[in-house]
């Protein structure tokens, strides 16, 4: 009979055994919800590239890099169509939109713009995609449908963002060269009014109501409130250093400020024009979303590679989650489970699983994956929809 020294056994039976609770130890830790979808449910992330000209697509359901899509020069702003399977990215270097189908994940079109695009909006309806130029001062409207260019219209110098309201009657452009903003008649595509505001202006916010806009001025510490009817200044709102981004409550009532010199969120009372506070956040943050039950907040911090949670009802930071290099966009998935963070340095992506705590894992939030993306990812959009085969 061979001896096997005491030693060796238990080596063997550590050999044997460390892949069964491996396995076991994944399977406590992965809650996966997405398994039990129907498998005609589709939901994939895309996410531009702005230095490898290319657009990931992540599938959702399996959390797996599964297409990298050529577009145009340095693409930047993303958005998908809320009536169709369809995803647009702006190539500011090419200064044009490439049309990608999401049931195919290809691009099946190219549309030309002017110079330095940077984002494109999409109406309500899905018809109408409106492109600010930064460098010829004007708005390009598209029709979506056909596929090419119906109007352009002059604005102010360097505008970088174009955004449509919830009733498709009005678009918001912020012209960061001239400090005002522009009121775009939607219908006949000339400009309502040009309202002088503070000092360059950038991203936009407006209520679902129709009624105001929201302008972040990264160069005076501000935020414009514009009465969309009247077309007139409200109020100028002191917030922090370098306002950079602005994310709404789904209900509207309260607009959140990244204050990326600040370190900090200023929260906006929509109604009354009002900031009721700031907070400390983290470095330089960059991004935020909020969730659709309007209970938390997520917020990039670009300086200290983390991923701040909000409690909104609560009033305070629950959490601090460790990503990637130099996060930036973010995104939530549809069941609102799964938070996208975009790490601008190290190229990837971390999802961050928000989860029912248990023994072993007694926190909300825990890091899921890392996915490779392209270089320098800065975009994300998450489009979801039902594929079922042809018979």
């Amino acid at each position: 009979m061979l001896f096997v020294p005491h030693t060796v056994r238990k080596l063997l039976i550590l050999i044997l055994t460390l892949p069964v609770l491996a396995g076991l130890g994944w399977w406590y830790f992965h809650q996966r919800e997405l398994s039990n979808l129907d498998p005609a449910y589709h939901e994939y992330a895309y996410i531009t590239n702005g230095k490898s000209n290319t657009v990931s697509v992540i599938d959702l359901r399996t959390f797996e890099l599964i297409k990298s899509v050529p577009v145009g020069s340095a693409p930047t702003g993303i958005a998908a169509n809320g009536k169709k399977n369809e995803i647009y990215v702006v190539n500011s270097g090419s200064a044009n939109v490439s049309v990608i189908d999401a049931e195919r994940n290809a691009v099946v079109g190219t549309i030309g713009v002017h110079g330095a695009p940077y984002f494109i909006d999409v109406s309500s309806d899905g018809k109408r995609g409106y492109v600010a130029n930064s460098g010829s001062a004007n708005v390009s409207v598209i029709d979506l449908e056909q596929r090419k260019v119906i109007g352009t219209v002059r604005v102010g110098n360097s505008p970088g963002l174009a955004r449509v309201s919830p009733d498709g009657n009005t678009v918001v452009v912020s012209n960061r060269g001239s400090d005002s903003v522009s009121l775009l008649d939607a219908h006949t595509f000339m400009v309502r009014s040009t309202v002088p505001i503070c000092h360059q202006p950038e991203d936009i916010a407006i209520l679902p109501d129709n009624s105001k806009a929201f302008i972040a001025c990264s160069g005076s510490a501000q935020v414009a409130s514009v009465d969309l009817k009247s077309g007139k200044l409200l109020a100028l709102l002191d917030v922090g250093q370098t306002p950079v981004d602005l994310a709404l409550k789904p209900d509207g009532g309260e607009l959140i400020v990244c204050n990326f010199d600040s370190d900090s969120i200023s929260i906006i009372e929509t109604t009354t024009n009002e900031v009721s506070g700031s907070y400390l956040i983290g470095t330089h943050p960059s991004r935020a979303v909020v969730s659709n039950d309007n209970s938390r907040l997520y917020v990039s911090n670009f300086g200290s590679n983390a991923v701040a949670v909000y409690d909104i009802d609560m009033g305070k930071v629950i959490a601090s989650l460790p990503v990637g290099s130099q996060p930036d966009g973010l995104a939530l998935s549809q069941s609102q489970n799964y938070l996208l963070a975009l790490n601008s340095q190290s190229g990837d992506v971390t999802v961050i699983q928000k989860r029912r705590p248990r023994k072993l894992e007694p926190g909300e939030y825990g890091l899921l994956t890392m996915i490779p993306a392209g270089v320098q990812p800065n975009n994300i959009v998450v489009k979801s929809f039902m594929l079922h085969p042809a018979r």
